[in-house]
């Protein structure tokens, strides 16, 4: 599945180079040529990952990542640093910082991506194509089809996007806010109680197979998604 990927690298061939690569796999991508620019990126939206150079003009790679850990919005960013960096102490630095992997260059396109859908897959399992599957509900991302024991299920665009990120993050509870910036997006204005009419929606199209009950309201918290009554 396309992910918006924040690249920050100052050297301009390796920078359109990596661009390159991930464009033709289907990724959007943002370029940054320092960490001060692409603070500036994540403060407008945040990216569904970060490729991140460790060796920048100003602030190094490795403080960005200590600044994403350390700010609530930020901090679950999925981050992979880039560095010529090779000594065990120069990845476990990197990895303290906070950075989710480290490659180190040179490094093949084929084993960014395996990298990139590695991370995504832990931090971020909504933005693969894996298909997930809970009591006979199944979702597979790369048909965008839903089925419930076998027979399909006919969701709008915005509630398969909720249903999906409910399956991808089970038995944790999500606010309002929480939905709205990782189903709608960060910095899209949108009213939360628009959360509740689409939540209403996904239990509709869900009750015909007795699947609307894995949604369940949490008294002054949000929504959760759990096979547990």
């Amino acid at each position: 599945m396309a992910a918006n990927i924040l690249l920050v690298e100052d050297e301009p061939a390796i920078q359109e180079l990596i661009a390159f690569n991930l464009e033709q796999a289907g990724h959007h991508v943002l370029r940054a040529e320092s960490a001060e620019q692409g603070l500036n990126y994540v403060k407008s939206a945040l990216p569904d990952l970060v490729l991140l150079d460790w060796m920048l003009p100003g602030l190094s790679g490795i403080d960005f990542a200590k600044r994403l850990r350390a700010d609530e919005r930020t901090k679950q960013v999925p981050v992979i640093m880039l560095t010529a960096r090779s000594e065990e102490h120069d990845k476990i630095q990197g990895l303290d910082s906070g950075a989710d992997d480290y490659i180190t260059k040179p490094f093949s396109p084929r084993e960014l991506q395996a990298r990139i859908k590695a991370v995504l897959r832990r931090r971020a399992p909504q933005m693969t194509d894996d298909a997930v599957e809970v009591k006979g509900l199944r979702l597979d991302p790369a048909t965008h089809r839903v089925t419930a024991d076998g027979q399909s299920l006919d969701l709008g665009p915005t509630e398969f996007r909720l249903l999906h990120f409910f399956m991808t993050h089970s038995e944790r509870v999500h606010s309002r806010s929480q939905l709205l910036d990782h189903v709608w997006g960060d910095h899209v204005f949108v009213e939360e109680r628009t959360v509740d009419v689409h939540i209403r929606r996904l239990r509709g199209a869900l009750e015909p197979s007795n699947h609307a009950d894995l949604i369940q309201t949490v008294r002054g918290a949000g929504y959760r998604f759990s096979a547990q009554a």
